[in-house]
């Protein structure tokens, strides 16, 4: 696994430990893993099927039980389905933007919100600058998502900067995610600032670091001698944090699944099936072990971690593709609930599964479901979120929300407050001091908290 960050180990890092610094920030202890399911995963074939709706309406897929009384879920979601009861199932998700990228699943904000100034920050970004510490041993926020060109720019600071920004490790060697050629386009054209991965520069070691830091004392010794302020003292202190994080090993072994008992890895890996159709852009089945990566660096003190499955963008071939893509994730999900709850850890680790929306009711031509901003499925458990709740309905379509309507911003307001913040009256400042709310007119989901 490679661990870096750009310029001088990238000046992000430093800058984000000394902007960590500034804000006074307190940790809680605890954490989230937001999880993106990348095309906008289908509400009828996952966790609101329609058994009484006409054929090109309710697909291929039967309903199944869960543990919670009357309420099912797709054929493809088992393991879930035995998990249910600690789990919280919204089947009312609007206000998507219907884009696709992850702004929305990052921020509870579609892209364009403040975009003059920087855009809204990530949530991960926010969770950095109220709650990291300069002490703290990791990064606050770690993004592993993968997906399409705007899903892996998705995590971004905003208006906070790049100091609040995310570290990005490269995964790109264990989890493969090949991109069309048109994302592979799009992607070249928005420039280095929507790159895949950060990684120290080819020929430049940590001994190098380490030698380049000891130049830069040499240099600054004289100014150091004339500054009352303590300010060169300080700017010491976080690039030698910079690197002490990135150096310790503390970050690397999280980062090392081979450190997991087999016993534990196989927990996350889901037995290989030649069930259905399997898109060169999908998942195969170590994918399963993303969450076992999210699981160890929460474990080990990061904040917020981003991850993503793909390919769930299914305009043709929906049924078999789901039926090759589905098991994984619904693997995966069972495994690290039943992970985490073995260590202690469900408690503090609250986990939020979702898309950038929904998918059609009708099939189309292709046998594929398109993108429908109206409604969508999302799953939240762990970190003191109840479980065995089912919020919303739809129409005998799926297609429109008839109760319970919950927006993208409802659900970063449940997570914030697992985290202890406070949105109702927490703002921060964009670069003209303007304070901003951290959600607008946002409320938890008082049914399952």
């Amino acid at each position: 696994m490679v661990v870096g960050a750009s310029g001088l180990l990238g000046v992000s890092l430093t800058e984000l430990l000394r902007a960590e610094a500034l804000t006074g920030g307190s940790s809680s202890g605890k954490s989230v893993i937001n999880i993106h399911l990348d095309g906008g995963p289908p509400q009828h074939d996952t966790i609101d099927p329609k058994p009484d709706a006409p054929e090109e309406i309710r697909g291929e897929f039967r309903p199944i039980s869960t543990k919670i009384p009357g309420f099912v879920v797709s054929e493809l979601m088992p393991k879930v389905a035995s998990v249910a009861d600690r789990i919280a199932f919204i089947r009312s998700l609007v206000g998507s933007a219907g884009a696709h990228d992850a702004f929305q699943c990052q921020s509870g904000f579609p892209a364009t919100d403040l975009k003059a100034i920087g855009g809204r920050p990530a949530f991960g970004s926010v969770v950095t600058k109220l709650q990291g510490l300069p002490s703290d041993p990791l990064p606050s926020f770690v993004d592993l998502l993968q997906g399409r060109p705007m899903v892996r720019d998705s995590a971004r600071p905003g208006f906070l900067g790049q100091a609040h920004g995310p570290f990005r490790p490269d995964i790109s060697k264990f989890f493969s995610r090949e991109l069309e050629a048109g994302m592979k386009n799009e992607l070249a054209t928005r420039g280095p600032n929507h790159s895949v991965a950060l990684t120290l520069t080819e020929g430049l070691s940590f001994e190098r670091i380490n030698d380049r830091m000891q130049l830069l004392a040499k240099f600054d010794k004289f100014r150091r001698d004339l500054d009352d302020s303590g300010a060169m003292d300080a700017m010491d202190k976080f690039s030698q944090q910079a690197i002490n994080i990135l150096t310790s090993g503390r970050l690397a072994s999280a980062l090392d699944l081979d450190e997991e008992p087999q016993s534990i890895q196989e927990l996350y890996t889901p037995v290989t099936s030649n069930q259905g159709e399997k898109s060169y852009t999908s998942e195969d089945n170590h994918s399963a072990k993303k969450l076992l990566l999210a699981r160890r660096l929460v474990e080990a003190g990061v904040r917020c971690v981003s991850v993503s499955f793909s390919d769930f963008d299914t305009h043709s071939k929906n049924f078999p593709r789901m039926r090759n893509l589905m098991p994984i994730v619904d693997h995966a999900l069972f495994a690290l609930i039943t992970d985490l709850d073995a260590r202690g850890m469900l408690g503090d680790v609250a986990v939020v599964v979702w898309g950038e929306f929904g998918r059609s009711p009708r099939v189309n031509k292709e046998g594929g479901r398109d993108h429908w901003p109206e409604v969508g499925p999302a799953l939240l458990f762990g970190g003191g979120i109840k479980g065995g709740r089912v919020v919303g309905a739809t129409d005998r379509l799926g297609a429109k929300v008839v109760s319970r309507p919950v927006t993208y911003q409802d659900v970063f307001a449940t997570l914030y407050g697992c985290l202890g913040i406070d949105v109702q009256h927490g703002t921060m400042q964009d670069p003209t001091g303007r304070p901003h709310h951290l959600l607008d007119n946002a409320q938890s989901i008082s049914e399952i908290v």
